[in-house]
């Protein structure tokens, strides 16, 4: 691959700010000359509408875009010279998706048992959904990173139109899938898709299209073949309990139970709390008796923002100890990484009998 320096003349020309030098990390570059040595194709797309900060999207990740000042030196002999004033370079940085616009965009047009069905066409919304094609030139996210907001959101394609499942409609689904899996002594690592799907339109008229895509957000398919993510199907029960104790906490023997009962004998073992991070607080029992008590709490209705997210969390809870309130960091830091630099910039931390406590940090030019 033959490299180019590039400089820019400290000439004034009529033209000046016309160019903009962009920078890029390691990786870019790396995909960058990877393309270029097996002249494969790159799409590198910047994202961005009406008042937001564009992003750049490759077919995997995210990256901020960040006008930086720079100081631009002489120009060495054997470089292409490009006649411009450069004050700034555009600077790219890894950032969380922005997929917390799908939840705005699609209020209203949950997918449930009620009101819908396969054979429903007419229920879809024409003109007003939102298809594939528009969420992707709408949200702020690689496809890659799109396709996986889909997933990890619960949102259906409906007759070309996105909609998030009905959270109760969907843990029905999962607990009769799990109960048929029993039934017909199917292993969850071998579980034949088209005879699952099949059986679940005949008895149960659960829409092919909505079951395949349910199997397929709770592990892989290969060649007809559902290989089952046990623990994710298992999450989702346990999350369809607690949903229902927002306002109203439930003892947590009272949920294990509740929840072994629901996905029965058969996977009542693999049943864990710590399944259920970053979706509830946890809080003493009464001094006269019973366990710890737990409440809906969980972190994908926070604030996006940071310093928000950190107002919330410290509104609720004045100290929270360092296992406690990472897991409602994890979607809005890219890493453990960010998520310390996140922790250091909003918080003050303290030792406390070998634990560390986060507290809000004062803001000393106005005294709290």
């Amino acid at each position: 691959m033959t490299e180019i320096d590039l400089g820019f003349s400290g000439s004034l020309t009529t033209d000046a700010g016309s160019f903009k030098l962009l920078e890029l990390p390691p990786e870019l570059c790396k995909l960058v000359e990877t393309a270029v040595e097996n002249l494969s194709p790159l799409r590198l797309t910047i994202k961005g509408q009406s008042g937001e900060d564009a992003v750049l999207c490759t077919d995997k990740a995210t990256y901020a875009i960040r006008s930086v000042s720079r100081s631009v030196g002489e120009s060495d002999i054997d470089t292409v010279v490009i006649r411009d004033q450069v004050n700034e370079i555009l600077e790219l940085t890894p950032v969380v998706p922005k997929l917390h616009k799908l939840s705005v965009l699609l209020r209203g047009r949950e997918y449930d048992d009620v009101h819908d069905s396969e054979d429903q066409p007419s229920s879809e919304p024409e003109g007003g959904g939102l298809t594939y094609a528009a969420a992707r030139a709408t949200i702020q996210a690689s496809d890659a990173e799109l396709a996986r907001g889909l997933r990890q959101q619960r949102i259906l394609d409906i007759h070309g139109a996105l909609r998030p499942i009905a959270p109760g409609y969907l843990a029905t689904i999962l607990e009769t899938i799990l109960n048929l899996l029993v039934s017909q002594s199917m292993a969850p690592h071998a579980v034949p898709v088209e005879d699952v799907a099949a059986t679940l339109a005949d008895e149960n008229e659960i829409s092919r299209a909505v079951s395949m895509q349910v199997m397929s957000w709770f592990g892989e398919i290969v060649a007809g073949v559902w290989t089952m993510d046990v623990e994710g199907v298992l999450k989702e029960i346990g999350l369809g309990i607690l949903r229902h104790h927002k306002d109203d906490p439930i003892a947590k023997d009272t949920l294990l139970d509740k929840w072994k009962l629901a996905v029965g004998d058969t996977f009542e073992a693999s049943v864990s709390l710590s399944l259920l991070s970053g979706n509830y607080l946890m809080s003493p029992g009464s001094a006269l008796g019973g366990g710890d008590l737990l409440t809906y709490f969980p972190s994908s209705a926070l604030p996006v923002d940071p310093a928000s997210r950190f107002v919330d969390l410290f509104l609720t809870r004045p100290r929270w100890k360092a296992d406690d309130i990472a897991p409602f960091l994890s979607d809005i830091a890219i890493n453990t990484k960010d998520r310390d630099k996140l922790l250091l910039k909003y918080t003050r931390a303290t030792t406390d009998n070998a634990a560390v406590w986060y507290t809000k940090k004062v803001d000393t030019r106005y005294g709290r």
